[in-house]
């Protein structure tokens, strides 16, 4: 299995050289992942467009697979099954909070979250995690966007080449 994370990095050679290995006896599957609108090819005509910026021939050979963002009720949903996996107790209401990070953040973080908040949750005395383990646990560890704030702001007291 090859996966590429950004189809846009390749050019026009790519294209060909994977066309020629799909053909091979040992192909293997390629998966490409991309959020390009219609755009030039790498390498090709910058006046001719094309979807995804993929050649028409490889295009052709290629299943696209739309994806959608998840909506609040179905993080809900994912962050309530992996609790129960990772067999911890938690309230509907720290649910719904870790469903609203979710929303606003990402998923990855709302479940990276679960564990410090059962750890708060034991440290105060609670078997169950409740909405402010949540909020503890959240200002213990940033999410890439306050992250990416802290940086920007504070800029010049980091160490940079």
């Amino acid at each position: 299995v090859l996966f590429i994370d950004e189809a846009h990095m390749l050019d026009v050679e790519c294209f060909a050289f994977l066309n020629k290995v799909i053909e091979s006896s040992v192909a293997p599957v390629i998966v490409l992942a991309t959020n390009r609108g219609r755009c030039p090819v790498r390498g090709g005509p910058e006046d001719e467009l094309a979807a995804h910026g993929i050649p028409r021939d490889f295009l052709d050979r290629l299943l696209i697979i739309k994806t959608e963002p998840y909506d609040h009720g179905q993080i809900a949903a994912i962050i309530a099954i992996r609790a129960k996996i990772e067999h911890l107790a938690i309230s509907e209401e720290a649910i719904a909070e870790l469903a609203n990070v979710g929303s606003h953040t990402s998923l990855r973080y709302a479940c990276q979250l679960l564990t410090p908040a059962s750890i708060t949750a034991r440290c105060s005395g609670s078997d169950t995690i409740r909405p402010q383990d949540v909020a503890e646990a959240r200002s213990l560890f940033l999410d890439a966007g306050r992250s990416s704030a802290v940086l920007q702001q504070h800029g010049n007291k980091f160490m940079s080449q």
